[in-house]
Formats: C-alpha cells, sequence, structure tokens
C-alpha cells in the first residue's frame, strides 16, 4: 500500500495549474512544439491545446509564442510568464510527496508499506 495525491490550483471552481498541465508546458518548452509535447504526454493534440488555452484564459496571461511552419517548420516556446509559473509551481509542491510519505509512514507504519512490495 502507498499513498497516492494529485495537487492542483483552482479559482472559482476552475483548474489553473496542476502537477499534468505544467508537464504539459515542460513538454512544449523540452520539445519546441504543441504536437510534439501531446505526442509525449500520450494525449491529442486538441486536448493539449485546449488545456493550453485553458490555463491562458483562466491566469489571464499567454502562456506560449507560436510560430507558424514553413522551411524551417513552426514551432512553440513558453513565455516569460509561463516559466516563472513553472518554477513557482515546483517551488510550491516541492516537499509534498516526501511530506506525504513521512504522514504515511507514522499513521501506517513498516507493515503497511512492505504490502506494496509483495505484490
Amino acid at each position: 500500500m502507498i499513498p497516492k495525491y494529485n495537487l492542483w490550483l483552482e479559482s472559482r471552481g476552475e483548474v489553473l495549474l496542476s502537477v499534468w498541465r505544467v508537464k504539459l508546458l515542460e513538454s512544449i518548452e523540452e520539445m519546441g512544439s504543441i504536437t510534439s509535447a501531446a505526442a509525449v504526454m500520450g494525449v491529442p493534440y486538441r486536448r493539449a491545446w485546449q488545456r493550453l488555452r485553458e490555463m491562458e484564459e483562466r491566469l489571464g496571461v499567454p502562456l506560449v509564442t507560436t510560430e507558424v511552419g514553413g522551411v524551417g517548420g513552426g514551432g512553440a516556446k513558453l513565455t516569460s510568464e509561463a516559466k516563472d509559473l513553472v518554477q513557482r509551481f515546483h517551488r510550491f509542491a516541492g516537499g509534498f510527496e516526501d511530506e506525504i510519505h513521512e504522514r504515511f509512514e507514522n499513521a501506517f507504519g513498516e507493515d503497511w508499506i512492505s504490502l506494496d512490495n509483495e505484490n
């Protein structure tokens, strides 16, 4: 048995940032393309594009700049605002996993933790 959690930030009941959405932004920056980022994340391009637009609308800032394809191909990269939000999310989320595992161990002890390794 192991603890699991999901972390996100919302406003007025709408998700602004989440672990998954931050990974999407990081994938866009790494891959240089929304299409490639969607493929790496294992989601359809349309879903990645929708989540990106939702974040931009809800946060009120552009997160990605794009270039239309041509001879060298198109591309996408994060804006400085997006890079800042990714860094802030990581600072906020950092340590949660360790804290959760420590709390789990304190509550359940080693006997329960070892159950995960027996299967």
